[in-house]
């Protein structure tokens, strides 16, 4: 089986008039030199192309995928969060983009599988920022030190998230029972008085059926470096403007190597899924209410992807802790960590005590 780093890797492309890097404008979709104002096209494949080829899930579980499929990076690991980032060879430290401390190379290597697709940067590093500060602005209760850091720290790194996404074919036979409702009445004492009223009841029949369904790019985030919750809530992500990988994409971003191993992401790719066909097998139930006993599902043609979603990050560090904040770089959506602000929040206190003391003293005297 591949290793599963957590590898970061900076791509870098030379302008041809001056031999500065080029990056990836996300507003142009062209690659920008920033010394000579440069610039170059690239091929992007646009929704004509043919879809992106899916890899054998069978074949990569067992170690059978074409060389051309798997690639080898140099990483070193951080000592503060774990995460694993690679280096040029000419570089030898940087600061980790997920903690903000300081990562000095070593001479560990990792081989894995190569991106398949990549969603190309669409929101640009001061769009994110801005969206950043703005959701910043709107908790109340974050300390005004940490606002202010954070309007006045450095850029936001834009980097490529690793997931899988799975295809299966999928049938299933399940058992069951339909519920359907009927009332029945029944007299009861209210108020001293009998009264009938109407009681629902359920009957049950046992049931047993098969439903199939074809699951496309059941998503899996690949990284352990962020929190899920943070990446989970940043979705939707526009699948379907997803390219197929060329590294140009990622000039002057960075890119995260996958952590997920492929057969532990299908395994939560099957979660996702069991939940869906548990959702068919209820409407095929039909009926009032609905029971399962069983679902026996039959698994076929897994086949998989490794793609890179664009994500800008911020990690600050204030009064000892660090607090990290995502964008999702194709729609602007911020999730983050939350600080609180102990001066607020008794602040808030203060004030809803003398509210609740006012509105009191208000009744009080209206009586």
């Amino acid at each position: 089986m591949l290793d599963s780093p957590t590898v970061e890797q900076e791509h870098r492309f030379p302008c041809d008039q001056c031999g500065a890097d080029f990056r990836f404008d996300p507003q142009a979709g062209k690659l920008i030199c920033d010394h000579c104002g440069n610039e170059a096209e690239m091929e992007q494949a646009g929704p004509w192309a043919a879809p992106l080829k899916e890899l054998d899930f069978g074949a990569a579980v067992k170690g059978d995928l074409a060389a051309s499929e798997i690639e080898e990076t140099r990483v070193a690991t951080c000592p503060n969060c774990a995460a694993q980032v690679e280096f040029d060879a000419t570089v030898h430290a940087r600061e980790c983009p997920f903690c903000a401390t300081p990562v000095v190379t070593d001479t560990g290597t990792h081989r894995h599988i190569k991106p398949r697709g990549v969603l190309p940067f669409k929101v640009d590093e001061p769009a994110a920022r801005g969206a950043m500060t703005d959701w910043l602005g709107r908790l109340w209760f974050a300390p005004n030190g940490l606002q202010e850091y954070a309007r006045k720290g450095r850029k936001m790194q834009g980097i490529y998230v690793p997931y899988w996404t799975y295809d299966a074919d999928t049938r299933s036979s399940y058992t069951g029972e339909r519920g359907t409702v009927y009332y029945e009445t029944k007299t009861v004492m209210r108020d001293g008085k009998r009264q009938q009223v109407q009681v629902a009841k359920v009957r049950w029949t046992p049931v047993q059926g098969r439903v199939a369904r074809f699951f496309d790019d059941v998503l899996v985030l690949a990284s352990k470096t962020l929190p899920k919750r943070y990446t989970d809530a940043l979705e939707p992500w526009e699948l379907g403007e997803l390219q197929p990988y060329s590294p140009e994409f990622l000039a002057g971003f960075r890119a995260e190597g996958y952590q997920v191993t492929l057969d532990d992401g299908f395994v939560q790719a099957r979660q996702i899924m069991d939940a869906r066909i548990a959702r068919d097998v209820r409407f095929d139930i039909s009926g009032d209410r609905q029971r399962i006993h069983s679902i026996d599902t039959a698994v076929s043609a897994v086949t998989f992807k490794h793609i890179l979603l664009p994500v800008w990050l911020a990690a600050y560090k204030y009064r000892g802790e660090t607090y990290r904040f995502v964008v999702n770089g194709r729609t602007g959506k911020v999730q983050g960590e939350r600080p609180y602000s102990a001066i607020k929040i008794a602040i808030a206190v203060v004030i809803g005590v003398i509210v609740a003391a006012a509105v009191g003293y208000g009744v009080a005297m209206s009586q």
